[in-house]
């Protein structure tokens, strides 16, 4: 099914004072803190409950969803830096998430399949019939949402979360699979994760480093999320026996968190940290680059909201040695007004940031 959507601005922006509506939901731009020299503006809207985002070799953003659904095909064809037009081009999916664009084909991920779109960005209006990669990924829903992405060795990456809070699952869960592209091959290439729905390579070690999200039931402050780094296959991050590198599970335990390898660095607990991506633009000032930005989605039970914003993970070599804000202002007391969902560099430089409460796309730019 494809649906058009209008998603021509009805507003105009200056710096940051600017304000579109989403339905009932306000988007107050005005609202957002960054760093000096930095600038917000709403790259696309009408893109309902925005997640992973991917972009095609012709300048197709892609974007995924998780509640909606939906897949999105977002276009500038004017090149302003401003969406003209956002196409619906599928609808009716199991939670699809996961977006991936490979040798011009979209790669879409389900609850239970991977599915692939040949030579989308020809037949945006009229999308082909999808070809089934792999169908035998487990069906259930708890953190059974993806985030998809091709690494440097040509392999797509899938997570499979537990399907639980906490539990002991089997090795089909709390894994980081890869595959080839036709979907043969799958393995096991990380273990121990709870749920992560953000990972990337570094643009120059090529080793991969992900985003966890902690359990819940354990109080606001415990455990942290995880921000982890696997440069080797095979390692194990802990779930269930261990979080956040010390944590013994209470109702699991029985290993001892030695045997498991720790974070690189502990995120903000319940925070939801989840899109995820290396800083590889020229845009942005010189110690940013290959840095890392995290999309925190925001608490959804903690007594006191946290979260909502995008954070920056400073490095030193493979080091994370520092974690603070970049974004924020989507939390106000405690109501969200948005919900940072993921974060994809643009080949100008710019951050575009995902917004699944408020169905838009930002850009953030430097002058």
């Amino acid at each position: 099914m494809m649906r058009r959507i209008g998603a021509a601005l009805l507003f105009s922006i200056v710096g940051l004072a600017a304000c579109a509506v989403q339905g009932n939901q306000p988007v107050s731009l005005e609202k957002i803190k960054l760093p000096p020299g930095f600038s917000i503006s709403v790259y696309a809207s009408g893109v309902r409950n925005a997640r992973e985002m991917a972009l095609g070799p012709g300048g197709t953003l892609f974007v995924g969803s998780m509640n909606a659904g939906n897949v999105y095909a977002v276009i500038d064809s004017n090149k302003d830096n401003s969406a003209d037009e956002v196409i619906e081009i599928a609808s009716g999916l199991n939670m699809p998430n996961g977006v991936a664009v490979r040798n011009g084909s979209l790669y879409v991920a389900e609850v239970s399949r991977i599915t692939r779109y040949d030579d989308i960005e020809s037949h945006l209006k009229s999308p082909p019939k999808p070809v089934v990669v792999n169908d035998k990924f487990p069906h259930e829903e708890h953190h059974g949402w993806k985030f998809i992405a091709f690494g440097p060795d040509g392999m797509l990456y899938v997570p499979v979360g537990a399907p639980c809070n906490i539990c002991k699952p089997d090795a089909r869960h709390a894994v980081i699979n890869r595959m080839n592209p036709d979907g043969s091959g799958l393995e096991a290439f990380a273990m121990g994760i709870r749920n992560s729905v953000g990972f990337d390579w570094h643009p120059e070690t090529k080793e991969l480093w992900f985003t966890d999200n902690g359990r819940d039931g354990m109080g606001d402050n415990v455990p942290p999320d995880e921000l982890n780094y696997a440069p080797n296959k095979g390692m194990h991050f802990g779930y269930p026996y261990c979080h956040a590198g010390t944590i013994q599970d209470p109702e699991i335990g029985g290993e001892p968190c030695s045997k498991f390898t720790p974070p690189a660095i502990t995120l903000t607990p319940h925070g939801a940290s989840i899109g995820m991506r290396f800083y590889t633009g020229t845009m942005f000032p010189a110690q940013y680059k290959n840095q890392i930005f995290v999309a925190e989605h925001g608490s959804w039970n903690r007594s006191t909201p946290i979260g909502y914003r995008v954070m920056l993970v400073r490095l030193e070599g493979n080091k994370a040695v520092k974690y603070e804000p970049f974004a924020e202002g989507w939390l106000e007391g405690s109501r969200a007004w948005g919900r940072p969902a993921d974060v994809l560099v643009m080949p100008d430089g710019a951050l575009l940031v995902s917004d699944d409460q408020a169905g838009v796309i930002y850009r953030i730019a430097y002058k």
